[in-house]
């Protein structure tokens, strides 16, 4: 086995000149395994070094070398395999970070996936309202009607009734 490789770095001495001060900790994020969002641990990660008192100039040295201390499992072994040099600054690992998990990227919710959202049998009201705006979150921008609509429509029987009733 090649024992450079494992001191080997992703990125030139350059892209990373600056050394890491003795007061930086690194704060914690949730180490990242290849299966959610790339580009949410990227935001994490950047913006937790970037609210760590950090000088402008020592960011960047910061986020590259820092950057595989976030990862684990299949991650891990992606940034392990970045060729010597090969990763010039920031931008670039985090392009080729989140073409390398793109697969665990969250595919937008279509409008109509808020009527598949109903309302169990035995779930209370209050349970279902609090389940049906957490779906409705991860929906890009909806009309009020549209939800509304979704709402009403996939309420059990016995709360359909009782809406009934109100009115």
């Amino acid at each position: 086995m090649d024992s450079k490789k494992f001191v080997q770095k992703p990125f030139p001495p350059s892209g990373a000149p600056e050394p890491i001060l003795k007061k930086f900790r690194m704060p914690e994020i949730p180490k990242y395994n290849g299966t959610t969002d790339p580009n949410e641990h990227v935001t994490s990660y950047t913006c937790a070094i970037k609210g760590n008192d950090l000088e402008d100039d020592d960011i960047e040295s910061v986020l590259l070398k820092k950057f595989g201390k976030t990862l684990s499992k299949r991650a891990m072994i992606w940034y392990h395999n970045l060729l010597p040099n090969s990763i010039d600054s920031v931008a670039m690992l985090a392009d080729s970070f989140v073409k390398a998990h793109a697969g665990a990227i969250k595919v937008t919710t279509m409008k109509s996936d808020l009527f598949k959202v109903k309302q169990k049998d035995n779930e209370i009201l209050r349970e279902f309202i609090s389940r049906f705006q957490m779906e409705h979150i991860e929906l890009p921008p909806v009309r009020d009607d549209w939800v509304v609509q979704a709402f009403t429509q996939v309420l059990n029987e016995r709360s359909s009734v009782a809406s009934r009733q109100l009115k």
